[in-house]
């Protein structure tokens, strides 16, 4: 497996476009996603009980295998009544018929300020320029990529190659979004996180459970600021255009579909808004991966946490009373935190015992480590075999001021 320089279409059969409709002032904000074969998918919907009209659509469809995607950024398309499940709907028929599809096999998505209906008349617009340039390489990647952002800086891509038994060379790519209302807890058919990931392989089921388990590790383990999106959505899709063996049960081809999920999700909380550091946790020594991913989760989504991070305060007081708070099993008398790693790792925490006191050369070593831009930690719950990873980042004034000025 190699990590190489690639977008959605990538992966052979796959193209993309996007455009600037009029949703925004001047950035793109209507990208459109499509395969050149059928596919087999799965798709990972937001758990917030306030769900968009487009997720609603999505969920009421039961849109499985989607073959092309058509996504609007600016507009959220939630909390807008009847009126916005229809528009969803329309956005799914218009590109069904651009591009002489079946309905069955588009899906919608869209982010954005919330309680605002869509423009449709803007949109309509925009899905006809965008089926007119569907195109393949670095540059329509591009675009689409930047057509689904909101408040982010940067795009998000990964893309990794594989090459099976057979000599068969097969890639698998995504791109996403996510900046802000960054809390994702997603599960497969039931400021926010967009996410697809394409790829040629051959698939002859459902890849449901699979993808699922992905997620469980990637997005599901982000925060950062722990509100979660009324319009959360994670989709796979594998047309089958490399050709060779199926790869159902290939753990490196889903070792390689992991790989581009979570490089995705960390590129997600390292542009948060007003982030400047990234946060990895590493948690080990717990009574199975679930609880593992349970208190990294608690932990990274505490705001306490978050901004004595920003301020390179290693308070681990509010580490371990995120952990006493997240449910999960722990031995205080074999707990064991240590931040940052090899020789210069600070160990803030153990058997029951603070190991730095205020004012010593153990504080001013971990004062160091918490100011620079990517900080690791490890935490030991001392009661078994289970260990997962949390990403998230610090909290800032920035954040503050990014969210109280969202619609002005």
């Amino acid at each position: 497996m190699k990590t190489i320089d690639g977008g959605v279409t990538t992966p052979l059969g796959w193209k993309a476009a996007g455009v600037h409709c009029g949703i925004k002032r001047e950035r793109l904000d209507l990208a459109m996603l499509y395969s050149e074969h059928p596919t087999f998918g799965a798709c990972a919907y937001t758990q917030n009980r306030m769900r968009a009209a487009p997720i609603e659509f999505m969920i009421k469809q039961e849109v499985t295998n989607p073959q092309a995607f058509v996504i609007n950024s600016g507009n959220a398309n939630a909390i807008t009544g009847e009126q916005g499940l229809k528009d969803a709907r329309t956005m799914v028929e218009l590109t069904a018929k651009a591009l002489g599809i079946d309905e069955s096999l588009v899906g919608v998505a869209s982010t954005g300020i919330i309680g605002r209906r869509l423009p449709m008349e803007k949109i309509s617009a925009g899905i006809q320029e965008a089926s007119k340039e569907l195109s393949r390489g670095r540059e329509a990647d591009h675009r689409a990529a930047m057509a689904i952002l909101t408040t982010d800086k940067v795009i998000k891509e990964a893309a990794v190659q594989i090459t099976l038994e057979d000599g068969t060379k097969i890639t698998i790519a995504g791109m996403a979004k996510g900046s802000g209302m960054i809390s994702p807890s997603m599960k497969v058919q039931h400021a926010t996180t967009l996410s697809f990931v394409t790829t040629d392989a051959v698939l002859t089921r459902s890849p449901e459970m699979r993808w699922q388990e992905a997620i469980d590790n990637s997005f599901n383990v982000i925060n950062v600021d722990g509100d979660q999106s009324t319009n959360d959505i994670s989709v796979f899709m594998a047309n089958g255009a490399a050709g060779g063996p199926p790869v159902d049960d290939n753990p490196i081809f889903w070792k390689g579909v992991d790989k581009v999920v979570r490089s995705l999700a960390k590129q997600v909380v390292t542009d948060g808004e007003g982030a400047t550091k990234l946060i990895e946790l590493k948690v080990i020594g717990a009574k199975d991966d679930a609880e593992a991913r349970k208190a990294g989760r608690w932990i990274i989504s505490s705001s306490l946490v978050k901004t004595a991070v920003f301020g390179a305060d290693p308070n681990f007081g509010r580490i371990l009373a995120a952990l006493g708070n997240s449910g999960s099993t722990y031995d205080i008398d074999n707990v064991r935190l240590t931040l940052g790693t090899g020789e210069r790792a600070v160990v803030l925490f153990d058997q029951g015992v603070p190991q730095i006191e205020p004012c010593s050369e153990g504080e001013v070593a971990a004062r160091k480590l918490l100011s620079k831009k990517r900080i690791v930690m490890t935490l030991d719950l001392g009661v078994g075999q289970g260990q997962a990873e949390a990403w998230g980042c610090d909290l800032s004034y920035e954040y503050v001021k990014i969210n109280a000025e969202y619609t002005s």
